[in-house]
């Protein structure tokens, strides 16, 4: 691939920090025994270094060691958060969930499930322009039955940061269940995620971790567990949560990114967002909406729509010079309007041509906006109203 193409698609997945693949090297060629075995020292070390990496995530997020297992990325945690806490609400009647229309596809699909298969109450907020769920609108929605409540961290279009820690502060004299998507804010807004939120899932990739590697934290309330079941079968190596053989090598890498990421973060913070003003200013010869509010949004990610230009003519034409994306990866092919710029209310034009940029600053230092800017505005009609 070309040099001159500037990586600005981080909020879709990051590069494996070339530390980190060191490590899983290691792990996959040295010592690449099963966690499981215990007839050996190959075994032996590698239940320790699970176990530490066990350790060192739950200590960044305020939890207890045994409260974290292992998956596959924030998908999968979604699924056994949601799914599993099911046939608790079933049992108890609580089958009303509230969330937000804004929430990944990982979060909304497993709810679409429970909502037409599984004859679930599901309640899907709207944010208003600002992208933001106010706690407040969801505690208005609370009832009786109402078993969980599923909001994400950091929107994955717009960047906008959620409410989480006071939504965990408020729901938890009550009996509802808060589970939180913290794929894009892991690492990122770590105050956050100390709060005494029940379920939070992590995903390895968006902090320069291998793909396939994630955690669920499953934080006790007092003495009593979440109440989840299983939704996959075939060991139970996870508490009985999550079964198959760990996967010692992407556990480590996820537990070296972590601790990269925990010590170099407020470079990041200051560095992504110098960046942003970098990218707003160079902007400014164009005309453009930012998506999202500005002042709860994390500082690497942006997301613009431009007047009079279509998103997809836009990426093609810089292509390469800069990668970046209309909104998540996991939909960015179907070219449809996105959801979650459609949930703010924005007009079809402006939810169609949403652009997301993002960025880890360390990768793009010498990354000047000002010819995408220029090009950018080349292609603009001229305005008629100035």
């Amino acid at each position: 691939m070309s040099a001159v193409v500037a990586y600005l698609d981080v909020a879709a997945t990051t590069r494996v920090d070339p530390r980190v693949a060191n490590v899983v090297l290691h792990w996959m060629t040295e010592e690449f025994g099963n966690a499981g075995s215990r007839t050996h020292e190959y075994g032996a070390q590698a239940k320790r270094a699970v176990q530490q990496a066990r350790s060192f995530i739950a200590s960044t997020v305020n939890a207890k060691t045994e409260e974290v297992i292992f998956t596959s990325g924030a998908t999968e945690s979604n699924n056994i958060a949601l799914l599993g806490l099911a046939p608790y609400g079933e049992k108890t009647g609580r089958k009303h969930i509230i969330t937000s229309a804004i929430e990944h596809k990982a979060v909304i699909e497993p709810l679409t499930h429970l909502r037409d298969s599984r004859g679930f109450d599901v309640d899907f907020l709207t944010p208003g322009s600002s992208g933001r769920i106010s706690a407040q609108a969801v505690l208005e929605k609370l009832r009786p039955d109402t078993l969980a409540v599923s909001l994400m961290h950091v929107n994955n279009e717009t960047g906008v940061i959620q409410p989480v820690a006071e939504l965990a502060e408020k729901l938890r004299a009550t009996p509802t269940y808060l589970h939180v998507d913290a794929a894009q804010g892991y690492g990122k807004v770590p105050g956050d995620l100390a709060a005494p939120i029940d379920l939070i899932s992590i995903s390895g990739h968006k902090i320069g971790a291998p793909k396939g590697i994630g955690a669920l934290v499953t934080r006790r309330r007092g003495w009593d567990k979440i109440p989840l079941e299983p939704i996959m079968f075939g060991g139970g190596q996870e508490r009985k949560l999550r079964p198959g053989t760990l996967a010692v090598p992407l556990i480590v890498g996820l537990h070296e990114a972590a601790k990269i990421f925990r010590d170099s973060h407020d470079r990041w913070e200051r560095d992504a967002r110098a960046m942003r003003e970098r990218i707003l200013q160079a902007l400014g010869t164009t005309r453009f909406r930012l998506n999202g509010d500005p002042t709860h949004s994390v500082p690497h990610i942006l997301n613009v729509s431009f007047d009079q230009l279509n998103a997809e003519a836009l990426i093609v034409r810089l292509k390469d010079q800069i990668a970046i994306a209309t909104g998540s990866a996991c939909t960015s092919a179907s070219y449809t309007p996105s959801h979650v710029l459609q949930a703010m209310g924005l007009d079809s034009d402006t939810a169609a041509n949403g652009l997301r940029l993002s960025w880890f600053p360390s990768q793009v230092q010498d990354f000047d906006p000002t010819p995408i800017a220029q090009t950018i505005a080349s292609m603009q009609p001229a305005d008629n109203g100035a």
